[in-house]
């Protein structure tokens, strides 16, 4: 129908401050379709990836039929150990607090196993963080008072495989 236009390459940086600012403004669409123009020109561009990859989460909770399957091959592109591992955890904790939302049978419980995951996430990326940098510290507190101020436990019987590997 339409052929996409297709930006400059000396247009990334200030896209990419861009599609940060649609995230900031909670229109994680506008920041996703501009990270996909910066990747058509530069593929391996790892912000572009990142923020990608945050703005498909931002979208968990809204019932737009984003799931973790993309998130994960979003995930599987993203070089740096430290951020792989880290945004790993934001996606575990995402789909946590979207399954919260949703409620239903066994919400709380598979609220818990995600939030298990992305704390283990969490303290992937801090064993290898930059220093001075404690975001997996506060992500990982983050769930930890979300499983108790719900109340979340397992299920009884927990012999489940990861979430996200």
């Amino acid at each position: 129908m339409f052929e996409l236009k297709k930006i400059h390459k000396d247009a990334i940086a200030q896209a990419l401050d861009r599609a940060h600012f649609y995230r900031l403004l909670n229109e994680p669409g506008a920041a996703e379709s501009i990270c996909l123009d910066v990747l058509d020109v530069d593929p391996e561009n790892q912000d572009a990836l990142i923020t990608l990859l945050k703005a498909i989460t931002d979208r968990f909770d809204k019932s737009y039929g984003v799931g973790a399957t993309q998130a994960k091959e979003l995930l599987s592109r993203i070089k740096d150990e430290y951020q792989r591992a880290y945004c790993a955890g934001i996606v575990c904790e995402r789909q946590a607090k979207a399954r919260l939302q949703q409620g239903g049978p066994g919400s709380s419980h598979d609220a818990y196993e995600w939030l298990h995951d992305a704390m283990q996430w969490y303290e992937k990326a801090e064993a290898i963080r930059p220093a001075d940098n404690d975001d997996p510290i506060l992500r990982w507190n983050a769930c930890a008072r979300i499983i108790m101020r719900n109340n979340l436990a397992p299920r009884a019987a927990d012999a489940s495989e990861p979430y996200l590997e």
